[in-house]
């Protein structure tokens, strides 16, 4: 009986995981069926069977230029994840294995920022990209990239670190290890599983900012984000264009995420267990 129960219990988890996957994952399947649709059918009313026509695939290659915002994705985000990996590793290090009464707090500070309002600090950091002449410029959505992704690395790195035994590096150091090769040689290779699953974490999260990279760029520096919105203009939206100009945005990060699947769920779950 209690065997027959643990059966359906597992029946009943397993068809609420599939409503809850299909839910998420529909979104996605709309826009990949509008996609194939002329705009007419598109604003017509809610269909599932597309037209089958390739026109609004043509017409987003034809009339923007795909590739140009695409390698500024690319730029951006593998940019913006090495320099927040620079920073963020010693960072993570230090309140790892050398915390102070403040640690704690420095964490949550750090944090707190993810939680402020981006619109509220726009014209401050608007101001300050255009006197630096940061405006539409790969280096400069680089920056902004790292820093508003910081946080979370920063977090990430010190929960992973926080799992390797502090003994190991006080070895090397009485080997004669100094600071550097501590960190290089010794705890970096340690907490590969990590380190990648937080690489991949970042590099999806900077794919997908749309706010900041619409805001601090018009044409030179655009990524894939303000292409997809270069599809919304003042004669309305053109729904099956801006359907095709997605399914291309979120394509590459998609198929990067099936194939980085098992290494993910592998970092994320580093330490769980001892």
């Amino acid at each position: 009986m209690a065997r027959k129960t643990t059966t359906q219990t597992k029946i009943v988890w397993t068809v609420i995981a599939w409503v809850v996957a299909l839910v998420i994952f529909f979104p996605i399947l709309y826009a990949v069926i509008t996609s194939f649709k002329t705009e007419p059918e598109a604003i017509d009313g809610f269909s599932l069977i597309p037209s089958g026509t390739f026109e609004n695939y043509i017409t987003v290659q034809t009339q923007r230029d795909y590739f140009k915002p695409f390698m500024n994705s690319v730029v951006l985000s593998i940019g913006s994840t090495i320099l927040a990996l620079i920073f963020a590793i010693p960072a993570a290090w230090a309140m790892a294995f050398a915390p102070t009464r403040r640690t704690k707090d420095i964490l949550m500070w750090m944090l707190s920022t993810k939680m402020m309002p981006a619109v509220a600090v726009l014209l401050p950091i608007y101001i300050l990209f255009r006197n630096f002449g940061l405006l539409d410029t790969r280096i400069g959505l680089t920056i902004m990239l790292t820093l508003i992704n910081l946080p979370i690395v920063v977090w990430m790195l010190y929960t992973y670190f926080r799992e390797i035994p502090g003994e190991i590096l006080e070895a090397a150091r009485m080997d004669g290890a100094s600071l550097w090769k501590e960190i290089v040689y010794v705890l970096t290779p340690m907490a590969v599983p990590g380190i990648a699953s937080t690489l991949l974490l970042n590099i999806i999260l900077a794919w997908n900012e749309a706010f900041w990279t619409i805001q601090l760029s018009t044409t030179n520096a655009a990524p894939l984000t303000a292409f997809i919105a270069s599809f919304s203009s003042p004669q309305g939206l053109f729904w099956a264009k801006l359907s095709a100009a997605s399914t291309m945005a979120i394509a590459p990060i998609l198929i990067l995420g099936w194939f980085s699947q098992k290494q993910l769920v592998r970092g994320l779950t580093f330490g769980a267990v001892k």
